[in-house]
């Protein structure tokens, strides 16, 4: 198992930091991890499950520190995290978590030696459009998710199937230091959320885990999974409507009337 992507990779990196050059904004490349990666394989050669998964690891790491060493963040796409569930429907909740937790292992160890603060882990669960029944809560496998090594989590909270699960972080602590990305619009549904909507949404999520560990999303990529480019546009416009409500209603406004949020929150 070996990494043989570096010169796309490193075109990847080249084109966003030019694109982004002269804007205030933080610029991510998004990259699968290596669970969601090596499911998709079968193994024949390693010895074992978790000496395959390691090589998986430590061949996604090269991916993982060409975009830190270009100076953006590194999302780590790991749907599996979440939705392996429904590969093993015979599972305890019990026997799940420790499937999670050698999960945890694995991914940690593709994350080696990469700086925190550039690593952004996303989990969901999956964007088919099929009724989720079955989804594993959150309540009984966050605590897991926040010992990944990375300094944002992002997770589905538009899903209409998961959106009460703010709550979960009411017993769950959230570690110093860590941000929380809900996604406050859904790539479920080609109805445009109001502004309003996003805005209780991030506002929820503020209130459990302090407003400065709050950051907007989308609960997955929304680009090929609604309806039409002009609806993801609608989409992305209410979201930065409605953070701009959220952030006036967290953080009110100084005297010449600008809004007190912090870059991160307000965009």
């Amino acid at each position: 198992m070996r990494y043989t992507g570096q010169d796309q990779i490193k075109q990847d990196v080249v084109n966003l930091n030019a694109a982004l050059a002269g804007k205030d904004v933080e610029g991510f490349i998004a990259a699968l991890g290596p669970i969601s990666l090596g499911a998709g394989l079968h193994n024949e050669y390693y010895p074992s499950e978790e000496a395959y998964l390691s090589a998986v690891a430590e061949a996604m790491r090269e991916e993982y520190r060409a975009i830190v060493d270009g100076g953006l963040i590194v999302q780590i796409d790991e749907p599996n995290f979440f939705t392996a569930w429904m590969f093993y429907p015979d599972y305890t909740v019990d026997e799940y978590r420790k499937l999670l937790q050698f999960y945890v292992e694995i991914i940690n160890h593709a994350l080696d030696g990469l700086p925190e603060e550039q690593i952004r882990f996303h989990a969901c669960w999956g964007s088919g459009h099929r009724p989720h029944v079955y989804d594993i809560e959150l309540k009984y496998i966050a605590d897991l998710l926040v010992t990944i090594n990375a300094q944002c989590y992002s997770i589905e909270a538009a899903n209409v199937r998961h959106q009460h699960e703010w709550r979960v972080w009411e017993d769950v602590q959230l570690p110093d230091g860590k941000i929380l990305m809900p996604g406050v619009i859904s790539h479920a549904t080609d109805l445009v959320e109001h502004p309003e909507v996003v805005a209780e949404r991030i506002v929820n999520y503020a209130s459990v885990v302090g407003k400065e560990n709050v950051q907007t999303g989308t609960d997955c990529g929304i680009g090929s999974r609604v309806g039409h480019e002009e609806i993801v546009w609608a989409k992305l416009r209410s979201m930065a409507d409605g953070a701009a409500l959220a952030s006036e209603r967290l953080w009110g406004r100084d005297a010449a009337g600008a809004s007190r949020a912090p870059a991160a929150i307000a965009r």
